[in-house]
């Protein structure tokens, strides 16, 4: 029951972060590597769109 609300909330915010960053093209694979590590979102996020990490964190704790 735990693992599929953490799937659930995870599904929320990996929408969220495409949503967001619509222009990038996040490959799943990629946002499965990521999943769980702020700083490997944040890292793929800039790898993407070449975004301001700072601001990149200050977008996602809003999600968050």
């Amino acid at each position: 029951m735990a693992t599929e609300a953490m799937n659930e909330e995870w599904r929320r915010i990996r929408d969220q972060i495409k949503e967001i960053w619509e222009e990038a093209d996040f490959d799943d694979k990629q946002m499965k590597r990521a999943r769980g590590e702020m700083k490997k979102i944040v890292g793929l996020i800039h790898d993407k769109t070449g975004e301001d990490p700072e601001e990149i964190r200050r977008k996602m704790s809003a999600i968050l």
